[in-house]
């Protein structure tokens, strides 16, 4: 592990004279400058449960690889993990990079309120041959609840009192999916340790339960985990969690608050679980890292001064070298990580930790998300209205063309192009622009804004970031509302083909997401965030729609 940030080094400096990492493993809250019975006291002491998960999970292995034994026996072929933020991400890494193993089931994530990814999974379904795996810590994620009426009610339709065999729970103790699970007649009901945050919670059920569905080496990973946690004990620069969140701390108080992740190929996946760790830990009280995590490295003149690169390699592959080595040499701060990729469980634990020290280089507690409830209650308000008037509310829009709708409150142009070009040139160094889509899944749009994200690099000299809604609110979103003033957001929205109803809620899902993206963009500018929401007329001409008008934006 090399680091070329020298603040870096004195952070850790003082982070190792100061006994942190002793600290952190005796549960002090001063660490992170927390006053006794504050708010923030409470939270962290009652969060800190993933430093002992290799204890607390122990108990559960064999119960846990029996599940994915029988899933296998018993002809099971697809598993659908209904879950948001820390309770799915983790899954999708253990999918990419072991892959499912002979004769298990393959697993898809259903972290969404999409029309036709849901859609999609219901038409495929095979109900004898599937099992859902609900995941929430609180229990009564909107999205999770959403899906598993649904989906319920599609199994019991064939399966009739059968269905809960084919379900199973992984959740907190007392909580309201814990009694739906019991009352349902779940196959199983895991309950986490109740003090491991969700997005700390790759090394728990949350992630284990998954993955040995999939066949992955579940005691391999616990054990790879337990392995990093011993070495984050060590007082000194041979523990790499504390130099890694040493390395972002020192860099955010240096003005370099975007964290350029450099992810080998086998690693891609590992981004979005990093992403929403260190967003939503550190993106708060007006400072953060912001993980930018899907960004193909550029030329060193493509980067602003803000920019932090940490690169992980593994022991088949690596990064682009002469890029980084390139970067490098321009001065901009690099840090070097290697991972086995059968030490996947370490890797995850080595970030837990770094977020930590992360925390309490930049004085802020990293095990809160104090702005994520803010768009979830706008949502709700949005949808007492759609329940009163039929119809959820939209301001005027800001220009109109026949592809596509432009609403913004800063900015304004006689067409959507002067818009977004308005919007682009108020972009200064430091700055960042985050792509949010609401749009239909499976669809070309990520690979269209990849293109629109290089030229804005090119242009600007700025990060950017895509987030797949409502997924990112679980993420990202944090970051958006409570770290530095320092986004340009652009939303995006289209009208869904189908209206599929949730059971028992009285709207669609396509309402409950458009009311989603409606209650972001509310939140985004109730914290004064430059916000810009296109709306595409046609969902399916969305990648070329968007392609055509940031073209025309940019002449």
């Amino acid at each position: 592990m090399t680091i070329h940030l020298p603040a870096g080094t004195r952070a850790a400096d003082t982070l190792i004279d100061e006994h942190v990492v002793r600290r952190t493993w005796d549960r002090d809250i001063s660490v992170w400058r927390a006053a006794p019975g504050s708010a923030d006291a409470k939270s962290i002491e009652t969060r800190l449960g993933w430093l002992d998960v290799a204890r607390t999970t122990a108990p559960e292995i064999d119960r846990v690889v029996a599940l994915g034994d029988a899933a296998k026996s018993e002809g099971i072929r697809a598993v659908y993990l209904l879950g948001m933020g820390g309770s799915s991400l983790c899954a999708e890494v253990m999918r990419s990079v072991f892959g499912v193993a002979e004769g298990y089931p393959n697993l898809s994530v259903l972290d969404t309120t999409d029309e036709r990814t849901i859609t999609s999974a219901a038409a495929r379904l095979e109900p004898r041959q599937s099992l859902f795996l609900v995941s929430s810590k609180s229990g009564g994620t909107v999205e999770v609840s959403s899906m598993e009426r649904f989906f319920w009610k599609r199994m019991t339709a064939t399966l009739g009192n059968q269905a809960g065999r084919h379900f199973v729970a992984i959740t907190d103790p007392a909580t309201a999916l814990q009694k739906l699970a019991e009352s349902r007649g779940y196959r199983e009901v895991f309950l986490n340790p109740p003090d491991i945050g969700g997005r700390f919670s790759a090394l728990s059920l949350f992630g284990l339960v998954p993955a040995a569905l999939i066949g992955a080496p579940v005691e391999a990973i616990a054990a790879g985990g337990k392995a990093m946690a011993e070495g984050c004990r060590q007082e000194n620069h041979a523990n790499s969690g504390l130099e890694l969140g040493a390395f972002i701390g020192a860099a955010v108080q240096e003005r370099r608050d975007k964290l350029t992740i450099a992810l080998s190929p086998r690693l891609a996946s590992l981004g979005l679980w990093i992403e929403q760790l260190i967003a939503e830990s550190t993106g708060k009280q007006g400072t953060g890292a912001l993980p930018v995590v899907d960004e193909p490295l550029g030329r060193p003149d493509e980067y602003g001064q803000d920019r932090a690169f940490v690169a992980i390699a593994t022991d088949v592959d690596e990064p682009d070298a002469d890029k980084l080595r390139a970067i490098e040499a321009a001065g901009h701060p690099v840090l070097r990580l290697t991972r086995r990729i059968d030490g996947l469980g370490a890797e995850f634990f080595r970030w837990e930790f770094a977020t930590a020290i992360a925390g309490a280089v930049l004085g802020i507690n990293p095990f809160d998300e104090p702005n994520v409830s803010e768009a979830k209650e706008k949502t709700k308000a949005l949808l007492a209205a759609y329940t009163a008037d039929g119809k959820l509310p939209e301001p005027a829009p800001a220009a109109e063309n026949d592809s596509v709708t432009v609403f913004s409150k800063k900015f304004s142009g006689t067409a959507p192009a002067g818009v977004i070009r308005s919007a682009v040139a108020s972009l200064r160094a430091g700055d960042y622009v985050a792509f949010l889509s609401y749009l239909p899944a499976e669809s070309d749009v990520q690979t269209a804004i990849a293109e629109v994200r290089q030229a804005i690099r090119a242009r600007a000299h700025v990060a950017s970031t895509f987030g797949v809604g409502p997924r990112y609110l679980h993420s990202t979103g944090q970051y958006h509302k409570g770290g530095p003033n320092t986004a340009l957001a652009f939303v995006m929205t289209a009208d869904d083909e189908t209206a599929t109803e949730i059971p028992e809620a009285g709207s669609t899902f396509s309402v409950l997401k458009r009311a989603q993206a409606l209650g972001d963009v509310q939140t985004l500018e109730a914290h004064d965030r430059r916000t810009v929401r296109l709306h595409v007329k046609d969902a399916n001409a969305a990648a070329r729609t968007l392609e055509h008008i940031f073209a025309e934006a940019f002449k």
